[in-house]
């Protein structure tokens, strides 16, 4: 494993957000679902992709806090443009796990 410096984390910029609005993308070449994300005042409402169908509904998503990397540049995921990187952990059997805080917390919050 490559070792990293505090100034190359510190570019990773990972924010927590509430999940707005999710609706299944059968259209994406594997199964998603869509994602809006409000990380509050600065950064605002973000669009994210994620390949989470088989452990999550998106009604089930509403309200949920995620963590995200929103520095990455915007990725065109089929029709559907990708803002951030929502973070999870694969489950034993590889399907993905979404990571959150384990209480509330304000919107926009940095990762340290």
């Amino acid at each position: 494993m490559a070792e990293i410096t505090l100034d190359d984390f510190l570019k990773v910029d990972v924010r927590v957000g509430t999940v707005l609005r999710a609706e299944p993308y059968p259209e994406a070449r594997k199964p998603a679902i869509k994602l809006w994300i409000d990380f509050g005042g600065e950064i605002g409402e973000r669009k994210s992709s994620a390949q989470i169908t088989a452990r999550y509904q998106p009604v089930a998503l509403i309200g949920k806090q995620v963590l995200a990397v929103v520095n990455f540049p915007p990725r065109q995921i089929g029709r559907f443009m990708s803002e951030v990187l929502v973070l999870g952990l694969p489950d034993d059997s590889g399907e993905i796990v979404l990571i959150g805080p384990d209480g509330e917390v304000p919107v926009g919050g940095r990762l340290h």
